[in-house]
């Protein structure tokens, strides 16, 4: 984002600008007195229909917000474009303009701003062939460049110094799995005509028995290392040299080398027992309540969005811990524990039958790609999917710092925004994650699909998040996107919340202090 003077101003509540230290030429920073457990609602405005605001980007020059609207895919009346709206006033919001998708391929599935530039990932209208990344101009919505990426590009993010674009290209597999594309990173180079380099992961193949007994998972129908991993969502180091980028599916997170376009890295996540203290999980959703216990069961972290915070030297990734399964015409990876086909070891699990009850395991869905630790055809141990929460790892050597374990479950249940009919599946389901500083504080907002509801937390202590505010929102939240108040149009801190289920896009501010 570009920063600016800011010149003397008349005396504002709350409102002042600050001089730090600096190097020569650098600009003073913009400084605003905020509470950030004081956010609430200032603005909405409904675009469509389910899939018409997935994801939201924000140009402070022109102040639009620029918002992904996919409508009726498939059907003769399919939509799929940006909708253009002018944010001077985020109280007063309204559509002046749309930008169509037709000439570029299908769908829109995400995209960013960056210096006056609006970057779109764009799938092909048939999502097995390789999507493109096109750059428009904020002002007059002209095309500056289109780039051809790797298969179904599902996140696009400029690098902090503008330099880069780069893309998480998924390769999701066809309905009846024949074909798999490879899963990819696109790396642009902005300065060198948008020049792009498409990076799998054959490198890190030889590595793959030994990420795999660390919990990373490749697991597709015959599947080769390559062509079974799903990048999913990109995070950039604020000096531009490094990412991370989340492998959903096979739960993990890759580490990429910006400057020499190569994979350095790929972190396993593990799992997470739901038989400790503080990770209690509600596994069934026929009982019209909320009510967790420990139960023998491991939760997948499979973490959808990534946001960085460094601090003390220490990159530190926070996840949105969503789950994600893998469900095809012809492979489907999931089944309840009560299903007639899954069969519980007796020796590891002599309650088997009673687990197996509705109001026990019986309804949780689990998948049938982990368990069978020795072979034999039936289940030692039972995986779900997703961890029902945001998690916080060393960016350096993808060590575990901090889980919320299930606070998320009992903020939402508190505040009566939890949804018992997914709790047999993936729970809250945290699916966006935003970080931003707001006054003195740095501040991390969760998104949660099926709470409908954003938890915001106090990033004081990066290893320690607490808790501050839960924040209604509208029908499953996807794109949470925090505007600083720098750039933003009222001068005080914003988020944006992008809500795929009933296509609202909301907007929330703090108060301010003093």
């Amino acid at each position: 984002m570009r920063r600016f003077l800011l010149f003397a101003l008349s005396l504002t509540i709350g409102i002042t600008s600050c001089k730090k230290d600096k190097t020569p030429g650098e600009e003073p920073d913009f400084f605003v007195n905020e509470d950030a457990a004081t956010f609430a609602e200032i603005g909405t405005i409904d675009i469509g229909e389910t899939g018409a605001a997935e994801i939201s980007a924000y140009d402070p020059e022109t102040k639009k917000l620029f918002v992904v609207k996919n409508e009726n895919e498939g059907l003769p009346n399919q939509v799929n474009r940006i909708e253009v709206i002018d944010f001077k006033n985020p109280s007063a919001m309204t559509v002046i303009s749309d930008i169509g998708m037709e000439p570029f391929g299908g769908a829109v599935n995400s995209l960013t701003v960056h210096s006056g530039k609006l970057a779109a990932a764009i799938q092909a209208g048939d999502k097995t062939a390789n999507g493109k990344i096109v750059v428009f101009k904020t002002s007059d919505h002209s095309v500056i460049s289109q780039v051809t990426v790797g298969a179904l590009p599902d996140m696009v993010t400029f690098s902090p110094d503008g330099k880069y674009i780069m893309s998480a290209n998924e390769g999701e597999p066809n309905a009846t799995y024949t074909i798999d594309p490879e899963g990819s990173v696109s790396i642009i180079s902005v300065n060198e005509n948008y020049a792009v380099t498409t990076v799998n992961f054959s490198s890190m193949a030889s590595q793959q028995n030994a990420l795999m007994q660390k919990g990373f998972r490749i697991f597709g129908p015959n599947s080769t290392f390559v062509k079974d991993i799903e990048p999913e969502y990109i995070t950039i180091s604020s000096d531009s040299k490094t990412a991370w980028v989340t492998l959903q599916e096979n739960n993990g997170i890759a580490k990429i080398d910006i400057p020499s376009k190569t994979i350095s890295n790929i972190f396993p996540l593990g799992f997470k027992d739901y038989s400790l203290d503080g990770t209690e999980i509600d596994p069934t959703d026929d009982n019209k309540a909320y009510a967790a216990a420990k139960w023998p069961v491991k939760g997948i972290y499979m973490p959808d969005a990534i946001a960085v915070l460094e601090s003390n030297g220490i990159p530190y990734l926070f996840t949105a811990n969503e789950g994600d399964a893998r469900e095809y015409d012809t492979f489907v990876e999931v089944k309840r524990v009560k299903d007639k086909t899954i069969t519980l070891d007796p020796t590891k699990f002599p309650d088997w039958a009673e687990l197996k009850k509705d109001g026990k395991l019986g309804r949780l869905n689990i998948t049938t790609t982990l368990g069978d630790i020795d072979g034999d055809g039936d289940l030692d141990e039972l995986y779900s999917l997703g961890a029902r929460s945001f998690s916080v790892w060393n960016g350096s050597n993808g060590s575990l710092v901090f889980d919320s374990k299930n606070e998320l479950d009992k903020k939402t249940v508190e505040a009566e925004t939890y949804d018992d009919g997914r709790s047999d599946d993936k729970s809250v389901e945290p699916e966006g994650i935003a970080i931003g500083t707001v006054g003195n504080k740095k501040v991390a907002f969760v998104g949660m699909e099926r709470a409908d509801a954003v938890a915001v937390y106090d990033l004081t202590n990066p290893a320690s998040p607490v808790f501050l505010k839960l924040l209604k929102c509208g029908d499953a939240p996807e794109g949470l996107l925090f505007i600083p108040a720098k750039d933003s149009p009222t001068k005080k801190s914003l988020l944006v919340v992008s809500s795929e289920g009933d296509g609202v896009v909301k907007v929330y501010t703090p108060k301010t202090i003093g």
